[in-house]
């Protein structure tokens, strides 16, 4: 690719051209990006085409709860292979933060808060350590400097609160952050966003409950609010900043929707 938005174009243009299959070479950014691409104008281009993934980036996230291997020498016989699985996909749209509206889609995860605000950091700096480093050191160096925000969150017709945040997370997979398991409940065919609600707390408590994200036993902390749900609108008068999949994109006002089924997956070969 040549410039940020390259791999939605090379793809949408793919899969006009008659081709099955799209494979994204990279991190989750890259991931994002081609899964933008098998959609236009609101719906997908081909319904029965397949999407690949060939991890090698700073970030690779998604692939954990797929079952891709990390190791590239595996993934050809991934490629080859006949094990296809329906994914669900979010969709979301979100302030641009210059007058306009952004529309975009994700496989993986969505959040705002500290996520924004930290993803925004490590892409501004060295990404030399790996994801695993980039993203922690990111992530303490925002909590260290994060204020809260105060954010109206409705989850369909079920939930409706005005709450300070450190983070909301909307998630269809379960890692994010260079291996936070952040929601360890997730399934990518359910129909369902995982949504964690993580309410303000002080940056000693931030700072210790930063092991218990890459353990998945922060769902038990009394200051996280678990939900599961289709949609989820939030607005703040507050700037509130998205991470989508590692990338900072856009701001609040935002809606997120789930769309069920939405991308046949190649994943591992199950017996």
């Amino acid at each position: 690719t040549q410039a940020v938005g390259h791999a939605t174009e090379l793809t949408r243009r793919a899969l006009h051209d008659g081709f099955e299959m799209v494979v994204a070479v990279g991190g989750d950014g890259t991931i994002n990006e081609v899964v933008n691409g098998f959609f236009e104008s609101g719906s997908r281009i081909n319904p029965h085409a397949t999407f690949g993934v060939a991890p090698c980036g700073t970030g690779c996230d998604f692939i954990k709860t797929i079952g891709i291997p990390k190791e590239i020498e595996s993934v050809p016989q991934i490629l080859c292979g006949k094990t296809v699985r329906k994914c669900d996909v979010g969709r979301f749209t979100c302030a641009d933060g210059q007058g306009g509206n952004i529309e975009r889609y994700f496989i993986n995860i969505a959040d705002f808060g500290i996520g924004g605000e930290a993803v925004a950091r490590v892409n501004n700096t060295t990404k030399a350590f790996g994801g695993f480093a980039s993203f922690l050191i990111g992530t303490v160096g925002t909590l260290l400097s994060y204020k809260s925000k105060t954010v109206k969150i409705q989850i369909d017709e079920t939930y409706e609160e005005e709450v300070a945040i450190n983070n909301v997370v909307v998630a269809n997979g379960q890692y994010f952050g260079g291996g936070m398991w952040i929601a360890p409940n997730a399934q990518i065919d359910d129909g369902l966003f995982d949504i964690l609600i993580i309410k303000h707390m002080g940056r000693l408590k931030s700072l210790t409950s930063i092991p218990k994200l890459y353990k998945g036993t922060h769902l038990e902390n009394p200051d996280v609010t678990y939900r599961k749900g289709r949609r989820l609108v939030a607005d703040s008068s507050d700037v509130v900043l998205l991470d989508v999949e590692g990338e900072q994109i856009g701001r609040l006002p935002a809606r997120f929707e789930i769309l069920p089924a939405a991308m046949n997956v190649k994943v591992a070969n199950t017996k």
